[in-house]
């Protein structure tokens, strides 16, 4: 992941961390002083918030932990952290951001797409080695992580 990347992770972890465990540790005290816990929906369902947090704040630390952090690529040529667009054979486009990090117009480095596309120019067509068929992409502009 990029420097960029690696400290968007560590502001979601401190959010994490701080004020929204804080939020969820005053809604188990609230619903403690509801009485009956075995019948308490409140308190049952912030602690299962909880543990869910909990769970994300492990798997970001855990992401961190094992981070490489990359040079963002420059010159023009595809790394972690551009934003490629490309055009298929039939000429529909797609961006996609090159990242570790996931998530919606994102592709892994390391996927079929990610693979192609790294250490690539503009104007040079890739072989994409998809699971559902192999298929063309052309990188049509290349930009730098914002």
């Amino acid at each position: 992941m990029t420097a960029a990347q690696r400290d968007q992770l560590l502001a979601e972890l401190a959010e994490l961390e701080g004020p929204r465990r804080k939020e969820i540790v005053e809604a188990i005290a609230t619903a403690r002083g509801h009485g009956d816990l075995s019948e308490n929906f409140e308190y049952h369902a912030a602690k299962n918030e909880q543990g869910l947090l909990e769970r994300k704040i492990a798997i970001l630390r855990a992401r961190l932990e094992d981070a490489e952090i990359v040079e963002e690529a420059g010159d023009g040529v595809v790394g972690v952290g551009s934003h490629v667009v490309i055009e298929d054979g039939d000429g529909s486009r797609m961006e996609v951001e090159i990242s570790g990090l996931g998530g919606p117009g994102k592709t892994s480095p390391s996927s079929p797409l990610g693979t192609a596309l790294i250490g690539r120019r503009v104007g040079e067509t890739v072989e994409v080695a998809a699971p559902k068929g192999a298929w063309p992409a052309t990188i049509v502009e290349i930009r730098a992580a914002a």
